[in-house]
Formats: C-alpha cells, sequence, structure tokens
C-alpha cells in the first residue's frame, strides 16, 4: 500500500509538471480537439515508458521525465514559421519528428564515446548552484501567471483564481512540512486534492477539453505521416541534443544531491547509461509524434519534498501513468487537472531549491572568484529572459534555439566562465610562486 500511494503521487507529480507543454504545442499548430487530445495521449505514454527506461537500465534515479523545454521551444519556433520552410503544419512536425530520431541516435553516439563523463566534471558546485538560480528564475514567471490565472480564464489576473491558487500553496506548504511523516510523505498528492477541491467547490475547476468516444485506444507510430529529411532541421537536432545534454546531467546531478541529503551515498547515477536510455527515449518521441522527453530537474525539489528516495514507487508510477494513456477516459481525467493547482503545488516544491543553490556555493573554496562567475552567469542568463523572442527573428533556427533560453545559455557561460577564471587563478597564483 506504501508504495502504491507513492506511485499516485509520482503519477500526481508528472502530470502536473508535463501536461501543459503538449496542449499548448497542439494549440500552435492548430491541432483539433481529437488530434489535441492524441498529442497529449503520445507524450504521456513516451513520458511514463521514458522513465521505466531510465530507472530500470539507464542512470537508476527517481526522475520522473517530461516534455524537454528545449524541444517545446523548437517546435513553438517552427510553428511560427508556419508555411515559410515546409508546405503545411503537418510537413513541419514529419521533419520534427525526423529531428528527434537524428538527435536519439546523436545521443547514442556521444554516450558510447564516453562524452557524457567528460562533460560531467564540468558540473562542479558553483555552476550547479547557479543552474538552479537560473532554473526557479525561469519558472517563476510561469508559476505567477499560472496561478493568477493567466491563459486559465482569460489574458488578466483573476483574484478568485488567485486567491484558492494561495491557499493550495498554504496547503502545500502545511503538508509537507507536516511533523508526521505519513503526511509529509505524500504531501504532493495530498496538496495537488485539496487544491483540485477547492477550484471545485468554488466553481473554478473546468471540465475536460475533450469528451473521449473510446474506452481504449493504443499511442499511433507516425501519426503527422512518414518522417521527412531536412537538413536545417537536422542541424538544429544536432545542436539541441548537446543542450539537452547539458540539462540531464544537470538534472541527474541535483536528484544525487537531494538524495544524498536524505540518504547519504544513496544517490549515485550512471551517466553512461543515461546518455543510451535518453537517446532512446528521444527516438521514442519521434517515432511516436510526440515531444522529446528528458530528466526533469524539479525531481530534487518533490524528493527533497517527501523525502521518497525509493525506486519502487517511481517505477511503478511510469508503469501505470504509460499503461493510463490507453484509456482515453483517464487521460480526460488528466487534462481536467486546473492548471494553476499545478502551478501552485510545484512552486512550494521548487522553493526548496533555492536553498540547495545556495549549499553549492558554499562549498566552494575560492569565495571571490566564484562570486565573479555568479554574476557573469546570472546577468547574462537572467538579462536573456526578459529579452522578447522577437527580437531574434530572422536568425538562424539553431542560434534562436539557444538565445530564447537563458538556463541553457547562462548555464553555458557559467562553465566557460568557472573554466576561465579558475585558468586565471591559477596563473596567478604560480606567477606570485
Amino acid at each position: 500500500m506504501k508504495n502504491l500511494f507513492g506511485a499516485l503521487q509520482w503519477i500526481a507529480f508528472m502530470v502536473a509538471s508535463s501536461i501543459v507543454a503538449p496542449i499548448a504545442i497542439a494549440d500552435l499548430f492548430g491541432l483539433t480537439g481529437h488530434e489535441a487530445a492524441e498529442f497529449v495521449q503520445r507524450t504521456i505514454f513516451v513520458l511514463g515508458v521514458a522513465g521505466v527506461i531510465q530507472v530500470t537500465c539507464g542512470h537508476r534515479l527517481p526522475i520522473n521525465e517530461g516534455p524537454a523545454g528545449l524541444w517545446w521551444g523548437v517546435f513553438a519556433l517552427y510553428a511560427s514559421f508556419s508555411t515559410t520552410l515546409f508546405a503545411s503544419g503537418s510537413d513541419t512536425l514529419r521533419a520534427l519528428q525526423t529531428a528527434l530520431i537524428a538527435s536519439g541516435i546523436l545521443f547514442i553516439i556521444l554516450s558510447a564515446a564516453g562524452l557524457i563523463k567528460v562533460i560531467s566534471r564540468l558540473f562542479t558546485p558553483v555552476v550547479m548552484g547557479i543552474y538552479l538560480l537560473l532554473l526557479v528564475m525561469q519558472l517563476s514567471k510561469s508559476f505567477l501567471n499560472g496561478m493568477l490565472g493567466l491563459g486559465y480564464t482569460g489574458n488578466k489576473a483573476d483574484l478568485k483564481i488567485a486567491g484558492l491558487s494561495l491557499l493550495t500553496v498554504l496547503i502545500t506548504f502545511y503538508v509537507t512540512k507536516h511533523k508526521k511523516e505519513s503526511i509529509r510523505r505524500y504531501g504532493v498528492l495530498i496538496s495537488l486534492a485539496c487544491g483540485w477541491l477547492l477550484f471545485a467547490v468554488f466553481g473554478a475547476a473546468k471540465k475536460a477539453a475533450y469528451s473521449p468516444d473510446q474506452l481504449f485506444s493504443l499511442p499511433k507510430l507516425f501519426a503527422f505521416g512518414s518522417p521527412k529529411f531536412n537538413s536545417g532541421m537536422i542541424m538544429t537536432a544536432v545542436f539541441v541534443t548537446l543542450l539537452l545534454l547539458t540539462n540531464m546531467i544537470a538534472s541527474i546531478r541535483l536528484a544525487e544531491m537531494a538524495m544524498d541529503s536524505i540518504n547519504p551515498g544513496g544517490g549515485k547515477a550512471k551517466l553512461k547509461s543515461a546518455g543510451m536510455a535518453a537517446g532512446i527515449n528521444q527516438i521514442l518521441g519521434g517515432v511516436f509524434s510526440a515531444v522529446g522527453p528528458v530528466p526533469i530537474s524539479g525531481a530534487a525539489g518533490f524528493i527533497a519534498a517527501t523525502r521518497m528516495t525509493s525506486r519502487l514507487p517511481f517505477l511503478l508510477g511510469s508503469i501505470l501513468i504509460a499503461v493510463s494513456s490507453f484509456f482515453p477516459q483517464v487521460m480526460a481525467i488528466f487534462t481536467a487537472v486546473p492548471i494553476p493547482v499545478g502551478y501552485s503545488v510545484t512552486f512550494v516544491v521548487f522553493t526548496g531549491m533555492l536553498g540547495m543553490a545556495f549549499a553549492e556555493f558554499e562549498k566552494e573554496k575560492e569565495q571571490i572568484r566564484i562570486r565573479t562567475v555568479i554574476g557573469v552567469s546570472l546577468l547574462s542568463g537572467v538579462g536573456l529572459m526578459f529579452v522578447p523572442g522577437t527580437a531574434f527573428q530572422g536568425l538562424p533556427p539553431i542560434i534562436v534555439s539557444l538565445l530564447n533560453n537563458g538556463l541553457v545559455f547562462g548555464t553555458l557561460v557559467s562553465i566557460c566562465a568557472d573554466q576561465w577564471t579558475k585558468f586565471v587563478y591559477r596563473r596567478k597564483a604560480q606567477g606570485e610562486a
């Protein structure tokens, strides 16, 4: 029973952190209700299977897979091109399928070559701390917009939604910090249920986005048609893969940190296997016409909040969420979860990650040096977050996909700044000697 409740809590967290992306992408490409529902179904299926593959054959840590923000950005970018590059939206999606498959193949090649271990050495405590700060800062806008009801009830803040979101946040803080471990352990699940109930009682919960007419449905292969090769899209896929590799390593490192804080020595990932598994998962995303998955950094906050480090509940949750995608009625329930509730609960989960960031900075001995690294990286990454996406129109898609993501750009700057300042300080120390 303990593992079952743990699995249900993982399912709730997976849905809350993943359901928005496929719905938004379906809307960008003008998919109809039924097409959008199938797109959500396929994405949820791939995320569930990806979680099973990683926890059994990959990094072997309880880290849920979610729609990669980088792929979300690429989908949105090419949707904005309309028919400029391709004859139709369907052709664009076929090319994106191919890009995901190409990304998966590259992931496997890079992992087999041992590149992941080389890159992982660049993720020093200061880089991890900066990544955490940038992650929370980038997501804070989405959290607040969602909690204010923007996009849920309209384009203006809704005071009722904001009030209910605040209550959900307070409930989440209370149950995740409760003195009884039995309550604290399932705090995320309890909070989502209470938040949904609040929204239902006050008439703020919406009906399911669609009413399925089938009891059982298998996800389709190449739903948009056969793969379509495009050299520009493949180049974008290569660039995105390198960035996803960085993102994946950061997420794994964060989960290791969270697990070690609860059970010292209990969280050690297999990076090479993780990269191979990530390649398989990207290929699955392309074959099933879904959004490419990536280990979610928020899993570290979830582990820290619930203190659940066991792999079994996560494995059960991943299997159940994959199987649930076969039943449209269950998928309809998932899409009916009020988006502000998901954002409110996730808001609390991510607050604990700020403390983890400062704890990482404290591990560094050269405090003066890392202040320079932090300053340069945060100014670069956070600054980009305030630059409107329209500012990069006309630039090559590869460049746009980087400049539209302050988290990734700032992390890359932190790696470069960290290595450069180490070199400079080392040379200076040698000169003084």
